[in-house]
Order: structure tokens, then C-alpha cells, then sequence
């Protein structure tokens, strides 16, 4: 289903996009509104603008999250985009937002090892936030609190130095990565209210 078609958060107010912020930075709890009636915040652009520009007109807020977050090109973009536990959040101006709702059963989890420097994060920046490693080999076993081995795979971090996952919503799980020998692991939830930005994974 396209982005145009899926119902729009109308966010009440400026909404405060914050490159990794520590703190949830915007309201999930504002209403939907019909994709044919929403618009971006201050009405100044049509959401189909807004979408165009980031470059994600077309595809589905899934689809957006991951084409985004694996954008191979250095950060800062010229944009501003969070994801939350139940939002894409896009911005091409303060007064040009549009907010479209992830999947209610599927959380999206942003992780960014380390191994010497890392940052405080909270809901995930897909356009400011950077992590250590960028462009390095890893491997990520993701394991629900009951046992079930959600993620057993390798992978190559991002351009921002992040690896993106999809886990199930509403689960306690444990993740561990490991890369040139190192090994580090969290524990993490995926509510609603948490967070989607994982920067505490300390290889050592």
C-alpha cells in the first residue's frame, strides 16, 4: 500500500525532530486523519511534497524507513526524519511535517555498536544520527525473552553506521552482536513508548 494511502498523523504544534534525541521528542498520542484530507503541519505543503522530496513518494512507511536509513550518504541529510515506536516521522521544514503510522504488530530497532565512542539516543534520526562503525561486518542474534531466536544473521552496517531490524511489537528481547572477535549485548523492549535508537552495545 503507498505512503498516500496510509492514514497521516495531523501533529498539534511544531513537532521537534532531534537527531538522536535522548528523550522522546514528539506526541504519538495526536489523532489519525484520512490520507485524502491530511496535510503537512502549517498547511505551507501538500503531503505528497513532503514525501517526494525526502524521495520515499511510492513506497510504504516500511519500505521508507529502510530506504532511508540505509541511504549511502554521509549525515547530515537535508532533511528531517525519527522513527518512533508507532511512526514515521518526515520533515522538510518546521512547517512541512507529515507523520504516517508504522505496522501495529512490527517495531522497527536501529542498533549501532561500538566499540570506543558512542551517544545518547532515543528514537532513532534517520537523518542525523552516526554510529562508530560504519560500513563493517557484523553478526546480530536478536532472542525473545521466551526463547525464540527473532534474528540469527550477518550483516554490514550503514552508511550512519547503524543496522536496522524489524522484531515483533510488545516483547522483551536480548541482542548481541559481534564483530573482529568482539562481542557485545543489551537488552531491549519494543512498546510503543520504546526506544528505537539502540547505541549501548559495547564490543569488547
Amino acid at each position: 500500500m503507498p505512503l498516500q494511502s496510509l492514514s497521516l498523523i495531523t501533529l498539534a504544534g511544531v513537532v521537534t525532530l532531534a537527531g538522536c534525541a535522548a528523550t522522546p521528542a514528539v506526541d504519538t498520542s495526536a489523532p489519525t486523519t484520512p490520507a485524502a484530507s491530511a496535510s503537512s503541519v502549517g498547511g505551507a505543503a501538500d503531503t505528497g511534497d513532503v514525501l517526494a522530496t525526502v524521495g520515499v513518494a511510492g513506497m510504504t512507511a516500511q519500505e521508507a524507513v529502510e530506504h532511508l536509513d540505509q541511504l549511502d550518504e554521509q549525515r547530515p541529510l537535508d532533511f528531517r526524519g525519527s522513527v518512533t515506536g508507532t511512526q514515521l516521522i518526515l520533515a522538510t521544514d518546521e512547517a512541512n511535517t507529515v507523520a504516517l503510522p508504522l505496522p501495529d504488530d512490527q517495531f522497527y530497532l536501529s542498533i549501532a555498536p561500538y566499540q570506543s565512542t558512542t551517544h545518547d539516543c532515543f528514537n532513532h534520526s534517520l537523518a542525523t544520527c552516526r554510529g562508530e562503525m560504519a560500513g563493517e561486518p557484523v553478526r546480530v542474534t536478536i532472542t525473545g525473552e521466551d526463547g525464540t531466536v527473532l534474528v540469527d544473521e550477518d550483516a554490514t552496517t550503514y552508511r550512519n553506521g547503524f543496522v536496522g531490524f524489524w522484531l515483533p511489537r510488545g516483547i522483551g528481547a536480548t541482542v548481541e552482536v559481534t564483530a573482529d572477535g568482539r562481542t557485545g549485548s543489551a537488552e531491549i523492549r519494543t512498546d510503543d513508548d520504546s526506544p528505537t535508537c539502540l547505541t549501548t552495545v559495547q564490543l569488547t
